[in-house]
């Protein structure tokens, strides 16, 4: 019985040995994924002497970590995200995949000597990116890159694993089967039926876990851990049918997280904590199966490898790939930058392993050097790069804290709190719009209304609710300390409408329901003023369908004589081009166009 209590202290102390080491990555801004690998290596057999060669096993533990890894992934992408970067995230996805394997796999054929099958083989298992990898940098180095290039990253990273998983098994398949088989035949038809087969059972999958938690009063705390047990049964379920398990879960997660399902924020919190087990457990695994002194005679030319990977492959695979795209010089070199490798090459190359490929530890040794080098090089220059390509989002101190809320019937609500600083314009007379109006004031530890305060101190923790499409407001007004200028777009609304012009001219030109006759020839300002229904301040918004009406300017405290028009923008170097595409700007840019010469005339 003592074997039972030994292996329980093993596996609890290097989880906990783990996550404590974490901290220092933390602080220093290190590669996450090196700091757990290098916790399974000390620990193993090189280290302290844990033996552990059970490739199976090893096998099956990365593959169910990875499957919870990816359903969160998918779960955290929003629809936002995917009409950003949609197109060439999956074109990086598929297409670049394949380019990196092709590259990779010639370099390995000179640097190694192998066969072409074997070659290319090496080329698919270090193919795909490591999202989590990457975010964590980006996360602990503090840099927010504008939200278009992180998009293209999130949904590349969270959906390749796919493609280089179906590589890796139809190039083993290919190697066991002597080369016999059709190259093109088998990649057509494999692919077909993986990715097909994925994709369906994803999107049903995904709609039955809602349907499921919608129609079942569940204990609150056992709504999580059906949810994830469903996500394992269609990982299961499609790879046992001959699909792509990996595609069909991040899909569900995909399909899941953007519908209205009950308990979806506890959710999210419970996710957090089990993606974080699984990518430990994942990389202790991982570390505790790799030998480090079997790695010595393949150092050098896996570091070489590595380096062309870093240098040549990803960059030229990613410039093909976004060339159609007319995306900027800066965006395309920063993505060819991150493309860090992570414990998904690792996993893969346990693979020819499992699988009974000849001279199997090659692959393993290989694609762990590439991996770490992947890390050391591109995941302490991360920060530096987008610095550099001037990618960086300028910070703001945002909320204190920020809680998705689970209200009855559903209404989509943040609880958010802020600091009010020293020199915030807010403690300047200026008044907030009727949308940011705290809920609640803490004043030296003494609760207040907003109403009865003539004006916010310096140290005021405001408690604000509001819908998440204005948190970037908040972030301006509160984290600020100047107003934000007219000419933030963001805040005030991309274009300047005619307070004068009516509101059905308006929303005919957004193709928006009609508004009922009575209000068709309504004004915008007096539309205005009877939806804030009081005296209306700059800033004030009124949501009309995809689009907000801002207050630019009140004259003499109730007048508006100049009003906004903001619509969800992707920002950065393309922040002028609005997420439904150039002929909706164009429309809208048309009308406006006239409305303006009309008035000027």
């Amino acid at each position: 019985m003592d074997w039972m209590f030994t292996a329980i202290l093993v596996a609890a102390g290097l989880i906990a040995v783990s996550i404590l080491t974490s901290a220092l990555a933390f602080r220093f801004g290190a590669p996450l994924l090196l700091v757990f690998l290098c916790v399974g290596l000390i620990a193993g057999e090189d280290g302290l002497g844990l033996v552990f060669n059970h490739s199976e096993f090893a096998y099956f533990m990365g593959s169910a970590a990875l499957a919870v890894i990816l359903f969160d992934s998918g779960f955290g992408t929003r629809v936002q995200t995917l009409k950003r970067a949609a197109a060439p995230a999956f074109v990086l996805a598929t297409v670049g995949v394949l380019l990196t394997t092709v590259l990779v796999g010639l370099a390995a054929r000179v640097l190694f000597d192998l066969g072409w099958l074997q070659a290319f083989l090496m080329g698919a298992i270090i193919s795909s990116t490591d999202a989590a990898a990457v975010f964590f940098l980006l996360r602990a180095g503090g840099v927010r890159i504008y939200k278009r290039v992180r998009s293209i990253l999130e949904v590349e990273s969270g959906s390749n694993d796919p493609m280089a998983i179906f590589l890796t098994i139809l190039f083993i398949e290919l190697i066991l089967s002597g080369g016999e088989a059709d190259l093109v035949k088998s990649f057509v038809q494999g692919f077909g039926l993986q990715m097909g087969l994925g994709l369906a059972g994803g999107v049903i999958g995904g709609y039955a876990i809602v349907e499921l938690l919608n129609r079942l009063h569940l204990e609150e705390a056992l709504s999580p851990i059906l949810v994830m047990a469903c996500a394992l049964c269609i990982f299961a379920v499609t790879g046992y049918a001959g699909g792509s398990g990996f595609l069909a879960v991040y899909v569900a997660g995909i399909v899941a997280g953007n519908r209205a399902m009950r308990g979806a924020s506890a959710l999210r919190r419970y996710q957090q904590g089990m993606t974080w087990l699984a990518q430990i457990v994942m990389f202790l695994v991982l570390g505790l199966f790799v030998t480090p002194s079997e790695i010595l005679p393949v150092l050098l030319p896996a570091i070489a490898l590595g380096l062309f990977l870093i240098v040549m492959g990803r960059p030229l695979a990613v410039w093909l790939c976004l060339l159609p795209f007319g995306l900027g010089r800066r965006v395309v070199a920063f993505n060819a930058w991150v493309g860090l490798r992570g414990a998904v090459s690792i996993l893969l190359g346990i693979l020819p392993a499992v699988m009974g490929v000849e001279n199997a530890d090659l692959y393993l040794n290989v694609s762990f050097v590439m991996v770490v080098t992947s890390l050391l090089v591109q995941g302490w220059t991360i920060k530096p790069a987008a610095r550099w390509l001037n990618l960086v989002v300028p910070a703001l101190s945002g909320p204190l804290e920020r809680i998705e809320l689970e209200l009855p019937g559903n209404p989509r609500h943040e609880f958010l709190v802020y600091r009010v600083l020293e020199h915030s314009p807010l403690l300047q007379g200026k008044e907030l719009p009727k949308w940011a109006e705290p809920s609640l004031v803490v004043r030296k530890g003494r609760s207040l209304r907003y109403d009865q305060l003539d004006h916010l101190q310096d140290g005021d923790y405001v408690y604000v609710f509001v819908q998440p499409d204005y948190v970037p407001l908040l972030d301006r007004l509160f984290s600020s300390t100047l107003m934000p200028d007219p000419d933030d777009q963001t805040y005030f609304g991309q274009f300047v409408v005619s307070p004068e012009s009516t509101l059905g001219d308006l929303l005919g030109a957004y193709q928006l329901p009609p508004v009922p006759a009575y209000a068709e020839d309504e004004t915008i300002a007096s539309f205005l003023r009877k939806e804030l229904g009081g005296v209306p301040v700059v800033g004030d918004r009124v949501s009309i369908g995809p689009v907000d009406l801002v207050v630019r300017r009140v004259y003499q405290g109730s007048e508006i004589t100049e009003a906004g028009l903001a619509f969800r923008a992707i920002d950065g170097p393309d922040s002028g081009k609005p997420v439904w595409g150039p002929a909706w700007l164009r429309r809208v840019h048309d009308w406006l166009s006239q409305t303006r010469n009309a008035r000027d005339s």
